[in-house]
C-alpha cells in the first residue's frame, strides 16, 4: 500500500514538472527575424524567419543564403568557373560527373520538360546566347541563325546516368541553362537548412521564387503574398499595386513574365522566356503564377505555362494534382485566369485584377 503511494506521489510530481515546463514554452516569445537583401544567383534574395531565439534564427538565415550561394556555384550559366559550364564545354565530348544536386535539378528537368513536351527545356543555351548578342548589337537574329540554334536544343539529347552521375551531349553546341528551375530548387534546399536549423516558420525569397513552412507572422494565419501587376515596372512597384494578395500555408509561388525580364531590340521587347519551337521570346502571356507544393516544381512549371499560353497551359495544370496557376493573358482588356482551385488562395484582389467571366 505504502509502494503504491509512493508511485502516486512520482506521477503527481512528474505531471506538475510537464505542465510547467508547458507553461514556460508558452510564455517563451518566438521571434521574427528578417534578413538584410542579398543578391545571389543574379538576383535578389531575402529570408524570413520564425525561430525560439535570435540566435537560432541568425543561424537560419545564414544556413538558407550559404545552400543558395552553393547552388549558383554549381549551376551559374553566367559564371565561367560553375560546374554547369565545365559540362557545357566538355559533355559534347565526353560524360562528364558532376556534383548530386547538379544531377537532381537535370533529372527533374527532363522530367518537366517531358510532362511540357518541351514547352520547358534546360537545352535552351544556344537560344539564350543567340537573343543576347542580338540585345547587344540592337539586330534581330536571322532566321537562319535561329534555325542553326535550334538545331541545338532538344532535352531528348540531353544523357544522364544515373549509374555514374555524368551528364553527356548528343550534338556539338548544346548548352544548358538551369535558369528556370536552378533558383527554385536553391529555394527548396534552402527551407530543408533553415528547419534543419530549428525554423519553427519561414519565408524564402530568391527573385520571386517563394516558399512559405510552418508558423506564419503574428497576427496571421497565413502567409499574405503579393502578386506583382504586370503593368507596373519593378521601380514603381508598392503595396497598392499588387495584382492580387495571396494567402498561403506550406507551399511555394513562382511568377514568369516579360515585365521585369527582357532584350531590347530595335525597340521591340523579347520576353527573357524563350519559345524554343520558335527560337523567339514567349509572347502569349503577360505574366503566370504557380503555385504547388515545392519550389522547384513552381519554378519550371511557370516557364512552361508561359510559353505554353492560356488552353494548354491551363489544361496542363489542370490535371496535375496540388497545383494552382493564375494567367494574365497577353490581349486587351486585360483578363485574370483562374486553375479550378487557385481562386481559394486569393485573400483579395488588387486594384486592377479584372476577373474573366465565368
Amino acid at each position: 500500500m505504502r509502494k503504491t503511494a509512493v508511485f502516486v506521489l512520482i506521477g503527481l510530481v512528474m505531471v506538475l514538472i510537464v505542465c510547467l515546463m508547458y507553461r514556460d514554452l508558452r510564455g517563451r516569445e518566438l521571434v521574427e527575424v528578417k534578413s538584410d537583401v542579398r543578391k545571389l544567383m543574379g538576383t535578389f534574395a531575402s529570408v524570413m524567419v520564425i525561430a525560439p531565439s535570435e540566435r537560432a534564427a541568425q543561424s537560419c538565415i545564414e544556413a538558407a543564403f550559404d545552400v543558395e550561394d552553393r547552388v549558383e556555384t554549381l549551376m551559374s550559366y553566367h559564371r565561367q568557373d560553375s560546374e554547369l559550364n565545365r559540362v557545357n564545354r566538355l559533355a559534347a565530348r565526353e560524360p562528364v560527373p558532376v556534383n548530386p544536386m547538379t544531377f537532381e535539378v537535370l533529372r527533374r528537368a527532363v522530367e518537366f520538360s517531358r510532362l511540357s513536351e518541351g514547352a520547358f527545356d534546360v537545352t535552351v543555351g544556344p537560344l539564350v546566347d543567340l537573343w543576347r548578342a542580338a540585345g547587344e548589337a540592337n539586330e534581330p537574329p536571322t532566321e537562319v541563325a535561329l534555325a542553326q540554334a535550334r538545331r541545338k536544343v532538344g532535352y531528348e539529347k540531353l544523357i544522364l546516368d544515373e549509374r555514374t552521375q555524368t551528364v553527356r551531349f548528343a550534338e556539338d553546341g548544346m548548352r544548358i541553362d538551369l535558369g528556370g528551375i536552378a533558383k527554385g530548387y536553391a529555394v527548396d534546399k534552402a527551407v530543408e537548412a533553415m528547419r534543419k536549423k530549428g525554423a519553427l516558420g519561414g519565408l524564402v525569397d530568391l527573385g520571386g521564387n517563394i516558399r512559405c513552412f510552418g508558423r506564419p507572422p503574428r497576427g496571421q494565419e497565413k502567409w499574405r503574398i503579393g502578386v506583382q501587376d504586370p503593368n507596373v515596372t519593378s521601380d514603381d512597384l508598392d503595396d497598392a499595386k499588387f495584382l492580387l494578395i495571396l494567402e498561403l500555408g506550406d507551399v511555394s509561388v513562382a511568377t514568369s513574365g516579360d515585365y521585369r525580364r527582357f532584350t531590347m531590340v530595335q525597340g521591340h521587347k523579347e520576353s527573357h522566356v524563350l519559345d524554343t519551337h520558335s527560337g523567339k521570346g514567349a509572347a502569349k502571356l503577360v505574366s503566370d503564377t504557380i503555385i504547388a507544393p515545392d519550389a522547384t516544381t513552381a519554378d519550371a512549371l511557370s516557364t512552361a505555362v508561359n510559353v505554353l499560353g492560356v488552353e494548354s497551359g491551363l489544361a496542363l495544370i489542370d490535371r496535375l494534382p496540388s497545383i494552382e496557376a493564375i494567367i494574365v493573358p497577353a490581349e486587351t482588356p486585360r483578363r485574370v485566369l483562374y486553375s479550378r482551385g487557385a481562386k481559394a488562395y486569393v485573400a483579395s484582389p488588387g486594384p486592377a485584377a479584372p476577373e474573366s467571366p465565368p
